[in-house]
């Protein structure tokens, strides 16, 4: 009988989100005149051909959304040269035609983005080919896609509205790199595949790494990421291959919690205004460890290239303080426009200036008498012996940990090329609450008082 109950209250509160989350019709129709109007431009110019793509497409957008993404399609037998400068050579004349606010993207290949009548537009090249397996950029998939789901989410197309809604609201809606969380086109697959909104959530609640769905009957390949969505058009390919295991599960919790108390503020959470520069600094305090960032200036490059780097960068960071004796209790990283920063919270800044150094044991007598020749004249010890085996006590290169991360040894170590490039023009060390910084105030507050986000409801309503 309760369940029944619940699934009453379920969805009548989903009709209230779904009332404030449907598109109105007023920005319906201005989405259509401006994608109208660059289709027209596009045919007239003759060189390729036009369709929108992406969630307007497919009619799965949540209102409020501003984004319109346009493929500009030639012919499959061009050159990936050609595809380039002809494809970017039209987008730019799109692009002039309605406005004179655009930029030039790099991906895969280059593209446009355009502000054009309060829309952010996106113009893209991309191959017509005959089917996905004829794919010659990674972008030739997304009209398959497109295709595939307007083909059958018809009438589901509520129940994808409420999805994604509520995996934004659980922050983890967005397949970049930053986020690592649920493409739109993912949810509209999840929505396929258990028929609504509601069995989603119910059978969510129950998913452990290695699920796998599939739609078509390809049969799961040898994927390795904790949720397995095969993709309809392209059986090579996993769907949920950007959703990391830890927004994978924090949507899981999600779904318990919603199951538990179905309630709109779900999908509304109340805004979370984070801490300012106090807050910041007494939780720090509070946890009583050391802080540091390191900033330096975003390379010129989209943050699906920057954004691995950075992480990549962040664990060669973190390895160095490591081998120098300082133990790394959490770090994380983040871009910005103009500067990226990495984080790295440590249990202590300075060490005694002492360390010991093991070397081979006695029995190795080749290398021990190597060993006993090279520290014969360390000013600390002379080496001794302990348990069999050489040891020495040597002075400690690096005692404080800013020193370290001021110092050429952060060059040599495993940096992403872009990053390590930006980072030879110069970096800063911030220490503490100095690390404290408005454009990352979202990010910084999370980093400093980390929750899941059923905690984070909790501290929302407390």
């Amino acid at each position: 009988m309760r369940g029944r109950e619940d699934d009453g209250i379920r969805a009548r509160g989903e009709e209230e989100v779904l009332a404030r989350i449907r598109p109105k019709e007023d920005e319906r129709n201005h989405t259509w005149v401006v994608a109208t109007g660059i289709l027209s431009a596009i045919e007239k110019d003759g060189r390729a051909k036009g369709m929108v793509v992406g969630s307007v497409a497919r009619d799965t957008w949540l209102s409020g959304d501003r984004d319109l993404d346009i493929f500009l399609l030639f012919p499959a037998q061009i050159s990936r040269e050609a595809l380039e400068e002809t494809g970017l050579d039209l987008a730019r004349k799109i692009a002039r035609r309605f406005t004179g606010s655009f930029h030039e993207k790099y991906a895969e290949h280059p593209y446009v983005n355009a502000t054009i009548d309060g829309l952010d537009v996106d113009l893209v090249p991309c191959y017509e080919v005959a089917s996905a397996a004829a794919i010659q950029s990674a972008v030739d998939r997304t009209p398959f896609h497109t295709r595939y789901i307007s083909d059958k989410i018809g009438p589901l197309r509520d129940d994808v509205l409420l999805a994604k809604q509520f995996a934004k609201a659980c922050g983890v809606y967005g397949s970049d790199q930053m986020t690592e969380g649920f493409s739109g086109y993912l949810c509209e697959l999840l929505v396929l595949h258990y028929i609504g909104f509601s069995p989603l959530v119910e059978a969510a609640a129950g998913w452990k790494p290695g699920t796998c769905i599939d739609l078509e009957g390809h049969a799961c390949k040898a994927f390795e990421e904790p949720l397995r969505v095969i993709d309809p058009v392209d059986p090579a390919r996993n769907v949920a291959a950007a959703l990391s295991c830890t927004r994978m599960f924090e949507f899981v919790e999600y779904c318990r919690g919603y199951l538990e108390e179905p309630t709109t503020g779900f999908f509304f959470p109340p805004e979370q205004a984070g801490v300012d520069r106090r807050g910041f600094a007494r939780a720090l305090a509070r946890r009583g460890t050391n802080l540091f960032a390191i900033s330096f200036a975003t390379p010129p490059l989209i943050p699906d290239i920057v954004v691995p780097q950075l992480r990549r960068s962040l664990a060669s960071i973190r390895g160095l303080l490591t081998r120098n004796g300082f133990a790394v209790l959490q770090d994380d990283c983040a871009m910005g426009e103009d500067r990226c920063i990495l984080v790295l919270e440590l249990l202590m800044d300075r060490l005694a200036p002492v360390t010991r150094h093991m070397g081979p044991p006695l029995w190795d007598r080749a290398n021990a008498e190597k060993f006993a020749e090279k520290y014969m004249k360390n000013i600390l010890s002379g080496p001794f012996i302990r348990d069999g085996r050489y040891m020495v006590d040597l002075e400690r290169k690096f005692p404080d940990a800013k020193a370290l991360l001021h110092s050429p040894e952060i060059l040599a170590v495993g940096l992403g090329k872009h990053v390590k490039q930006s980072m030879e023009k110069g970096w800063k060390v911030h220490e503490g609450e100095e690390c404290w910084d408005e454009e990352f105030g979202v990010f910084l507050s999370h980093f400093i008082e980390p929750a899941s986000p059923l905690a984070r409801r909790e501290r929302r309503s407390s």
